[in-house]
């Protein structure tokens, strides 16, 4: 494949291609999609929120970091366990 290597050992994907591809997962566009619809609804809807609380500007800051780094941790979560599943493939330079 025309996958890159890491320092790490690991195989990169190249920019504008997705893991899903590089591994043969099939993922349609219509799912894609709305997964990214779903997380920018969500991110308008805390905004708005927010917005509109009737709370100090520290608390709205602490409820919004608290949301981001929440965001951010299912991500971290979600990639750990994808990594250490078994994807039934060599990679190319073991090939």
């Amino acid at each position: 494949m025309d996958a890159l290597r890491a320092g790490d050992g690991r195989t990169q994907a190249p920019a504008g291609r997705g893991r899903d591809r590089l591994e043969g997962v099939p993922v349609t566009g219509l799912y894609a999609g709305l997964c990214w619809l779903s997380m920018a609804i969500t991110i308008a809807l805390m905004a708005v929120g927010l917005y509109n609380a009737q709370l100090a500007l520290s608390e709205k800051g602490f409820y919004g970091m608290a949301f981001l780094l929440a965001l951010f941790a299912t991500i971290a979560i979600q990639k750990n366990v994808r990594d250490g599943q078994p994807t039934g493939r060599r990679a190319p330079h073991e090939a």
